[in-house]
């Protein structure tokens, strides 16, 4: 069974920084890449930030150089460390496979909230 608990967000002014963390099953961490999602209110939800299973990387370009994503494989836990953190960048975060599965698998997500 696939569980995905992520924490860590809250309500954070333009500038400031927060480190999230998504503690995942075995089932989907030991052999995942992971990622890291966020959906704002109205948009789709986006990509944010890719970890193989050996620790590289990619970014979208909107936090690239702000943000950086780890894991931990043997607690099985994943993170985010925002940076430089700006209105724009609040949403509701996720983590998740990468790619995602058939059918997708998400937890309830974290609020991060951004003021200016």
């Amino acid at each position: 069974q696939v569980q995905l608990v992520e924490s860590g967000g809250g309500l954070v002014q333009a500038g400031g920084s927060l480190t999230l963390s998504c503690a995942a099953s075995a089932s989907i961490f030991s052999s995942s890449a992971m990622a890291w999602y966020r959906q704002a209110p109205g948009n789709q939800r986006e990509l944010v930030a890719i970890i193989s299973r050996g620790g590289g990387t990619n970014y979208a370009n909107s936090v690239k150089g702000r943000f950086t994503i780890s894991r931990d494989n043997a607690k099985r836990t994943l993170y985010l460390r925002m940076n430089s953190l700006q209105p724009e960048d609040t949403a509701v975060y996720y983590c998740a496979a990468f790619p995602l599965p058939t059918p997708p698998a998400w937890g309830p997500g974290t609020q991060v909230t951004v003021s200016s």
